[in-house]
């Protein structure tokens, strides 16, 4: 049942929640202010006094009861929801239009614009395969030749021996890591993390105050594919070499033993090959003791 008619608003009361909230005095007071204004006594030249008086004695009537009054105030409340509805749903329905209206708009694209559309497209597909051809390059780039793979050791001891019976290391499979001391450090777990792109990481073995680390990798075509890769922080990048550097088949016996001088392999200061020594005989024993 729709409300035809405001009974607050003929008294001059505010309506809505407020409403509701009015004393039966404040009531009675705007009744008599309103009375008073609208009496036909006081509007002598005005055709709709009467009438007028008449509405305000009946909107009070049904004010000043507390039962109408409260029947009022739901049908009310009732309105203004459906109004609250009403207005959900026109505004629905206006984006609803306005999605078609601009739907319609796009179903009718000049040739100019669908030819660059066209072109933008052809240039995001390009770039998403030119990426790709990238990722190849650097997953092909970080597996093991088949030649480096096929390499065994021919030295005519078991594999993982020496030969006075020791278990050997396979120390290529080791790799040295240092990196600068200005710059972002790296602790034993991140540098777990990096070098596990690569393969199975069986220990790292860090040296805080020289800024450098021993990873031992569990297979040597893990430590292979490791090498010569930039990897770290781009602000402080890893520098990766072989524990054991291969020598060069043309090298001489003095390029030899410089190979193995403590210039090369002390990449992070001096002191490295006790470090170096240290780790491999406690690597050692943990050999022996798995066996």
């Amino acid at each position: 049942m729709e409300v035809e008619v405001d009974h607050y608003a003929v008294l001059g009361l505010p309506s809505g929640e407020e409403s509701s909230k009015l004393s039966h005095q404040e009531i009675n007071k705007a009744f008599r202010s309103k009375a008073r204004e609208l009496h036909p006594d006081k509007r002598l030249d005005d055709p709709k006094a009467h009438e007028n008086f008449q509405k305000l004695q009946a909107s009070y009537e049904i004010l000043k009861d507390e039962k109408s009054r409260k029947l009022f105030d739901d049908q009310l409340k009732l309105q203004k929801e459906k109004l609250k509805r009403q207005e959900q749903r026109d505004s629905k329905r206006q984006k609803m239009m306005s999605n078609l209206d601009r739907r319609e708009k796009y179903s009718s694209v000049d040739p100019e614009l669908k030819k660059q559309q066209e072109e933008l497209e052809r240039t995001s597909r390009q770039l998403r395969e030119e990426v790709e051809g990238i990722k190849a390059m650097q997953k092909a780039k970080r597996t093991p030749t088949a030649a480096a793979s096929a390499k065994k050791d021919t030295s005519g001891v078991g594999k993982g021996h020496k030969g006075d019976g020791a278990p050997d290391l396979e120390t290529d499979k080791i790799l040295k890591v240092s990196w600068e001391k200005i710059g972002r450090d790296y602790t034993a777990q991140a540098l777990r993390e990096i070098f596990e792109e690569f393969g199975v990481v069986e220990d790292v073995v860090k040296r805080d105050k020289k800024r450098s680390a021993l990873v031992v990798m569990e297979s040597k075509d893990a430590a292979v594919a490791a090498i010569g890769m930039v990897l770290g922080h781009l602000s402080n990048p890893l520098l990766i070499k072989p524990f054991k550097p291969a020598p060069s088949p043309i090298a001489s016996v003095d390029e030899k033993n410089e190979f193995d001088s403590p210039n090369l392999s002390n990449l992070v200061g001096s002191g490295y090959q006790d470090f170096e020594k240290s780790v491999l005989e406690k690597l050692r024993k943990a050999a022996e003791k798995q066996k």
